[in-house]
């Protein structure tokens, strides 16, 4: 790590300036791993005071994020853990809410894997304890915030047995989504997606709203930026079998409209299922009768490397 301080010609250590208060809300499931005391030690010894909670049951994150007084909130877990502490902060006012940091301990980290965020224990603590903090972008599910997908029709989990065509012609993050699609005969949902610029009709097997890149460990939503004000919306129509190849070139190619594959960008879009369904908040299930996402810009400062993919280019 690089965080440590300088030993002065007396015995004394003197620390950075820019030492931070942090609070870390460790999953419990992560609590015991390996050199996560000792990462925690070094912070301490190095200037940084870091008070340290352990969750136990639902709601211990959201419930210890709104009352830290720590200039950063660390979440230490997986996305799921993220996702409770960005509750928490949003359930906080505007111009209150600590920096989030992250260290990546669960099984697909997809929302740090997307953002560039070092996957290693000591790298992570480094990064939060010295990295700079960002204004990022917060997306709201009617009354519940994401910060990296909403998903329908999606499973994290999904293995696909691999057509030999498909694997000659692709291989790759795009053709892994799609074979993992076909492989579990998704039922397609029948409704309305509702866009700034108008409205998409008919059925859809597959409906992913990124504000990250990654979901169930793939980078479905590969243009997405966590900073530009902006939802990027993929759709997967029903695919025939006639259509793989067609459709995976399309998934691919990530164009506006293809014949099976529709991906746009926009501030907000809405889902009118013509029946409720389970949506995927940052890999959580809720259930909607319908649902509104739209995106809060600049609603959280998290702290990320200086070659974050997942940042749009500063305006010159």
């Amino acid at each position: 790590m690089s965080i440590d301080g300088q030993r002065l010609s007396d015995g004394r250590i003197t620390y950075p300036m820019n030492a931070r208060t942090l609070r870390l809300i460790i999953n419990g499931k992560a609590a015991g791993a390996e050199g996560l005391r000792e990462g925690v030690e070094f912070l301490r010894k190095a200037g940084h005071r870091v008070e340290v909670r352990v969750t136990w049951e639902q709601g211990d994150a959201n419930r210890w994020v709104v009352e830290s007084q720590e200039e950063v909130v660390v979440a230490v877990g997986g996305d799921g853990t993220v996702h409770e502490v960005v509750q928490g902060l949003m359930d906080r006012p505007a111009g209150h809410r600590p920096a989030l940091g992250i260290v990546p301990m669960g099984t697909a980290n997809d929302f740090a894997n997307g953002c560039g965020l070092p996957l290693d224990l000591p790298g992570a603590l480094d990064l939060c304890a010295n990295g700079a903090l960002v204004p990022i972008d917060v997306a709201r599910a009617n009354d519940r915030w994401f910060i990296n997908a909403a998903c329908s029709g999606f499973g994290a989990e999904v293995t696909a047995n691999t057509p030999l065509e498909l694997k000659r012609l692709l291989g790759g993050a795009a053709y892994t989504v799609m074979a993992a699609l076909l492989a579990i005969n998704f039922k397609p949902a029948q409704g309305r997606l509702v866009l700034p610029e108008g409205e998409l009709h008919g059925s859809s097997v597959v409906a992913i709203i990124g504000n990250g890149r990654q979901t169930g460990g793939q980078p479905v939503t590969p243009k997405a930026l966590i900073n530009d004000g902006l939802l990027d919306v993929l759709v997967i129509r029903e695919v025939p079998a006639s259509g793989l190849l067609q459709a995976a070139r399309e998934l691919q190619a990530l164009e506006p409209d293809g014949e099976y594959i529709f991906y746009r960008q926009a501030p907000w879009v809405e889902f009118h299922p013509d029946h409720p369904m389970p949506i995927n908040l940052d890999g959580e299930p809720v259930d909607f009768d319908c649902v509104r996402c739209e995106v809060v810009p600049e609603a959280l400062r998290l702290i990320v490397p200086p070659d974050c993919p997942a940042l749009a280019p500063a305006r010159g």
